[in-house]
C-alpha cells in the first residue's frame, strides 16, 4: 500500500483514550490485534520507540492498519499507543496475586477514509476538484457515506474492546459496563466528532 498516492479524508480526528494503573502490556496489545483481525484489517506497525528513563520504562508504538474496501478506497487507522513511566508491580487482581505492569497508557486515534478516484476515472485535474467539492459540502455519494459509517463503526469496535479490557483492571466493586454498552456509547460519540449519520 502506498500512501502517497490517495486523497486522505480524516474522519475521526485525534480520539484519546487515557489510562493509569495496572495492566498487561501483552494483553493490551493481544486484544488490539484481536480487534483488527475481526474487523478485516491487515496489521501494519509504524514505528516502534522504547526507552528506560528515571520514572520507569517509556514504550511508544505506532499502527498504521488498513482495509481494502476496492482498488480504489482504503480504510486507515492510525493507532498510537505511548506507554508511560511503566514499572514491574506485583498486585491482586480478582483474588489473585500476579505480575503486572503499572503506569500511564494514552492511547490516540485517528481514522482515514483514502480514495484514489483519480486514477480510477482519469479525472482531468479540475473535474477531480469538482468531484471532491460536491462530495464534500454538496452531496455525499452513497458508496462513500457507507465507507465512512464502516470506519467510524470499526474505529469504535477497537476502542471499546481496549476500554473493556482496561475496565477489567479496576477493583471488582465497580461493576464493569457490558461490552455492548461501550460500544454503543463510544459508537456515538464518534459518529457525532465524525459527523457522520448512522
Amino acid at each position: 500500500m502506498v500512501d502517497t498516492q490517495y486523497e486522505k479524508d480524516l474522519i475521526i480526528n485525534n480520539r484519546e483514550l487515557k489510562y493509569s494503573g495496572i495492566f498487561k502490556a501483552e494483553e493490551l496489545f493481544a486484544v488490539i490485534n484481536r480487534a483488527l483481525e475481526q474487523k478485516g484489517y491487515t496489521k501494519r506497525e509504524k514505528k516502534t520507540e522504547e526507552t528506560v528513563m528515571e520514572g520507569g520504562k517509556r514504550t511508544y508504538v505506532e499502527l498504521r492498519p488498513f482495509k481494502e474496501k476496492s482498488n480504489y478506497t482504503l480504510l486507515m487507522i492510525k493507532i498510537k499507543i505511548t506507554l508511560s513511566d511503566v514499572t514491574e508491580k506485583v498486585a491482586e487482581l480478582h483474588g489473585q496475586k500476579k505480575k503486572f505492569q503499572k503506569g500511564d497508557i494514552e492511547i490516540v486515534f485517528d481514522s482515514w477514509l483514502m480514495t484514489d478516484y483519480e486514477s480510477r476515472w482519469g479525472m482531468k485535474p479540475w473535474v477531480f476538484f469538482f468531484k471532491g467539492i460536491i462530495n464534500k459540502f454538496v452531496y455525499t455519494f452513497p458508496l462513500q457515506a457507507g465507507f465512512e459509517n464502516e470506519l467510524v463503526s470499526d474505529t469504535a469496535f477497537i476502542y471499546a474492546q481496549i476500554k473493556k479490557l482496561l475496565s477489567s483492571y479496576g477493583p471488582e466493586k465497580m461493576k464493569p459496563k457490558s461490552e455492548q454498552e461501550i460500544l454503543s456509547a463510544v459508537e456515538e460519540e464518534m459518529r457525532k466528532e465524525a459527523n457522520v449519520e448512522s
